[in-house]
């Protein structure tokens, strides 16, 4: 789940959570938004923690000198 999807999950949970007043039998819209905005959560954590480390890694090589070169203009 990457972040896109993540902010989604959070939006579409919020709206349910605190702007939709609609009963259905047996299902409680409300805890079901809450649901929802905790996966979002969750799924924000752990895209962070995946793909942050990603960016921090820097992997830095030097060839040794073999040859001398000379420029010339």
């Amino acid at each position: 789940m990457g972040i896109g999807a993540s902010v989604f999950l959070l939006a579409v949970g919020a709206i349910l959570a605190f702007a939709v007043d609609y009963n259905l039998n047996g299902v409680d819209i409300n805890v079901v938004g809450f649901i929802l905005m905790a996966a979002g959560v969750i799924g924000l954590f752990a895209t962070t923690l995946i793909f942050g480390r990603r960016d921090r890694v820097v992997a830095t090589t030097t060839a040794p000198v073999t040859e001398e070169r000379t420029v010339r203009y």
